[in-house]
This record gives structure tokens, sequence and C-alpha cells, in this order.
């Protein structure tokens, strides 16, 4: 062995070291390629975590450029409990086939026609079509877009939310706390509209439009409402169908 193979190798036995030497780069390589696995599987797992998070808040992204709710809706539902997503409502609400007695209640009002130009007898009953696996427990009122979207009473203006299936959207409650009204795939909102806001009937709140999952060359409003719950969640309660009040 010469002088030069010598420096190569520590015990004097080269073809020994080269065996050495691959055997041990062999099992680093393995050992490092554990190492990268699980440190993928790790970060897999952070971003899973997270994306149900998102879920939580919107429930189709969704969520998207949500607004978050200061109380959210139960994680892994959709923004809704017991139904579906009620062509874009993020209400939870108990598939109870409307609500009479508060139906009869609502009408007595004499609730203003929320889209401005549509009469009653444009209305057509849509509560109990089927959408998409889902009852739409809502009433679609069809106008031109940026026809202009008005309180039906009184009120105040219990959320603000932008979501994948409603769009840009207002919930707004009752005087009494106790019924929520919910405009959905508004084009945009009246300039100065915030959260927490008394607003009168009549009132401009929005315009029509097509955000979320309307139709692009079907602008509309999803009108929905529902009775709420001991809680007062603005996703929460009972639906009631609107063609009852508005007819």
């Amino acid at each position: 062995m010469n002088r030069t193979t010598r420096w190569f190798t520590s015990s004097g036995d080269w073809r020994r070291d080269v065996r050495t030497f691959v055997a041990g780069g062999a099992c680093g390589f393995v050992a490092g390629g554990v190492f990268v696995l699980l440190a993928l599987a790790q970060s897999n797992l952070l971003v899973a975590r997270w994306s149900n998070g998102a879920r939580a808040v919107d429930g189709d992204s969704v969520n998207t450029a949500v607004v978050e709710p200061a109380t959210p809706p139960p994680s892994g539902t959709t923004g809704r409990t017991a139904i579906g997503t009620s062509g874009g409502a993020e209400h939870n609400a108990a598939r109870t086939g409307g609500n009479p007695a508060a139906a009869t209640e609502l009408r007595d009002r004499r609730l203003l026609l929320p889209v401005d130009g549509v009469t009653p007898n444009q209305l057509r009953r849509q509560f109990s079509d089927e959408r998409s696996g889902h009852k739409h427990e809502a009433l679609d009122i069809i106008a031109s877009r940026n026809t202009p979207v008005r309180a039906v009473e009184d009120g105040t203006i219990a959320r603000l939310f932008f979501s994948k299936a409603g769009g840009i959207t207002v919930y707004q409650f009752d005087p009494s706390g106790q019924f929520c009204y919910y405009y959905a795939h508004l084009e945009r909102y009246a300039d100065g509209l915030r959260e927490g806001q008394a607003v009168s009937r009549g009132q401009l709140l929005g315009y029509v439009g097509t955000s979320g999952n309307a139709p692009k060359d079907t602008p509309h409003l999803h009108f929905a409402v529902f009775r709420l719950t001991e809680a007062k969640r603005w996703w929460e309660g009972t639906p009631i169908d609107p063609y009852d009040i508005l007819r």
C-alpha cells in the first residue's frame, strides 16, 4: 500500500474501509429519507388542521375572504347545524317544513317586499325545492342587477358576511330579536352600512347581484327568514317560508 492509499484509510485495509464507508453512507441516506417523510407528514397534518379551522368559519371554504364571526358556527358543519345550504344561507335551521304560526305573526306585520319594483304576484313558492341535495328554504326574487334591496322592517344589522355560497350577505334582526332576515347574493352593500346599525323599514341595504354561487346570468336576491334560538346567534334558527309572509 502506498502513502496515498494509507491517507484515505484508517485500518490499513482500504477494501474493508471502502465497504464500511459505503454501508455507513447507505444507512445515513435511509435515515435522512425517513426524517424527510416524517417532516412532510407533520406538515400535511398542520395544513389539514388549518383547513378544517377555515371551514368551521364559513362552511364552504371555505372560505375565502370571510369575516370571522365573534362566535363561529360549530366545527365541521358548513356554517349550519341541521340543514343544507339554503341556496347560500349560512344559518343553522331545523328542517321543519316551515313554521306556520311564525309566518302568520310576520305576515300581520305587513313586511316590505325587499326588492324595488317587484310585486307579490311575481313571487313563486320555492321553500321545499331541492337544490344540490338540500332544500332551498328561501325565496329567490329575480330582478335586474343593481336593483335596490331594502330592509323589510325596522331592526338591527346583526352581521355583514361574505361566503363562497351566499356571497355578499346581510343578517338583520327584527326589533324583538326573535327573527332574522337574510339577504344574499348582493352585488354590493349600501354605502356606510355596518354591523350593529339600527335600520328602518325601507332603508337601503344593498343591491341585487350574483355574488357567491348564484348563476352569473341570473341576478336575484336570495331572501330567507328564520326564528332565532334563545342563544340569538345570527346563523342559527328555524326556517320560515318567506312566500307565506310576503304574499
